[in-house]
């Protein structure tokens, strides 16, 4: 449909109602591109990955070494591969309130496909806005039917001309042909507030997108876990070890790691209890320069000690792992999660080196950053293997010693031989 084009009223509210109607179908139809279709396939994904999880299992090749196999696992998980955690929140309390309490934030934390599509249409509608202030004003003067008469705004006869004054005033273009006149104090006062407005404006734009580019959560991608965590033997007892490595070349200041067991008991109800555990890790803190494996020792205390290999395949619970480090570039915090299922924990593997000392400098090959090798480990829990390696002593009482004994159970360490046999004389004497 094409806006009638024209000079009287009549007219002039014919083209403001079509070109409102455009910029609403323009509107409604960039939220659907950029809201409505990714949210969908968003919902999909993430059903699907609800229902299907990927798990990591060891394959031997030829030459004794073992790849990671990647299959499909129906586990629900608690924290996702990726580190996001798999927890929806409903019916929280003043929920849209929130979200606008903290806009900036809310800003920060959206998409970058919704965050484009507000910043252009707080653009466009207050282009918009002040395009319709203008074309009021231009009515109440009389520019619109007289001609004549000195106009507020130059070369403003319409509400097309008033819209395009509103974005040339806004944007600073100024192609020259409209300006404005000392003639009307209220248009005057009109452009210095859109003026104002295009200032705060594009501040927030400028910082919300400096911000969101300067997300913990982008540095975050470039440390990562390992695909799978090991069970093997370290000094005498059973580890459970992963492994963190950062993907670019900067070095990390410091970090610290830590690792939880989550166990979520689902009732027939649908109620689910959730508990966390600690794993006591061996060395937490940790100067990230080369890929590093974590590890956590199997002992008395651990929710893992009294665990076996089929035990473990049986159970229901998820290691959740992190990585919280500070970057020398920016010097600020971030955090690194990711989770182990039982499928995602090899039994008797160990990672592959790949680190290799050269003549002038250390080489790291990332190709063997998630491949393990097959190794000799008890499939016994590490409290029987301990009781099985140092067995504890009988709890029976032992006999009543003599009350005198006899000489031959003295045993004294004495240098001489002539001493020993006056010794054994004296003892005998003695006993006499």
């Amino acid at each position: 449909m094409a806006c009638p084009r024209g000079r009287l009223p009549v007219e002039g509210r014919g083209q403001v109602t079509c070109i409102l109607g455009g910029v609403v179908r323009l509107c409604f139809a960039m939220t659907g591109v950029f809201c409505f279709i990714p949210a969908r396939l968003r919902r999909h994904a993430q059903s699907s990955a609800g229902r299907m999880q990927m798990s990591y299992q060891s394959v031997e090749r030829d030459d004794g070494t073992t790849a990671v196999k990647i299959s499909v696992s129906r586990k629900q998980r608690y924290v996702r591969r990726e580190g996001t955690c798999n927890v929806v929140f409903r019916h929280l309390p003043e929920e849209w309130l929130l979200f606008v309490t903290d806009i900036f934030t809310t800003l920060v934390e959206i998409r970058w496909r919704v965050m484009l599509l507000i910043f252009a249409l707080s653009y466009i509608l207050s282009w918009l806005f002040f395009g319709i202030l203008f074309w009021v004003i231009a009515l109440a003067h009389g520019d619109v039917h007289d001609h004549r008469t000195a106009p507020c705004v130059y070369e403003v006869r319409s509400f097309t001309a008033a819209f395009l004054f509103s974005l040339e005033t806004q944007t600073t273009i100024g192609y020259g042909s409209r300006g404005m006149s000392e003639n009307c104090a209220v248009a005057i006062a009109v452009v210095t507030v859109q003026d104002v407005v295009s200032c705060f404006i594009d501040t927030f734009v400028i910082g919300i997108a400096v911000a969101k580019m300067a997300s913990a959560r982008k540095r975050a991608q470039t440390v990562g876990f390992s695909n799978c965590a090991v069970v093997n033997l370290r000094d005498g007892h059973l580890c459970l070890s992963w492994r963190v490595g950062d993907f670019r070349r900067n070095h990390l200041v410091e970090g610290t790691a830590r690792a939880q067991i989550v166990c979520a008991d689902t009732h027939a109800t649908g109620r689910a209890d959730v508990t966390y555990r600690d794993l006591v890790i061996q060395q937490p803190d940790i100067v990230l320069v080369t890929p590093t494996t974590i590890c956590h020792r199997i002992q008395e205390g651990s929710p893992l000690y009294g665990m076996s290999r089929a035990d473990l395949q049986r159970s229901d619970l998820e290691v959740v792992v992190s990585f919280t480090y500070t970057d020398d570039s920016t010097g600020t915090l971030h955090q690194t999660r990711t989770s182990y299922t039982q499928d995602d924990i090899l039994w008797g593997h160990v990672f592959q080196e790949m680190i290799r000392a050269g003549r002038r400098r250390y080489t790291v090959d990332y190709v063997l950053f998630n491949q393990t090798a097959k190794v000799l480990a008890p499939e016994i829990s590490a409290e029987a293997y301990q009781l099985k390696r140092w067995p504890r002593p009988s709890p029976r009482p032992s006999p009543r010693p003599d009350k005198f004994p006899s000489p031959a159970k003295v045993m004294l360490p004495l240098p001489d031989a002539h001493l020993r046999h006056d010794t054994l004389a004296d003892a005998a004497r003695a006993e006499t």
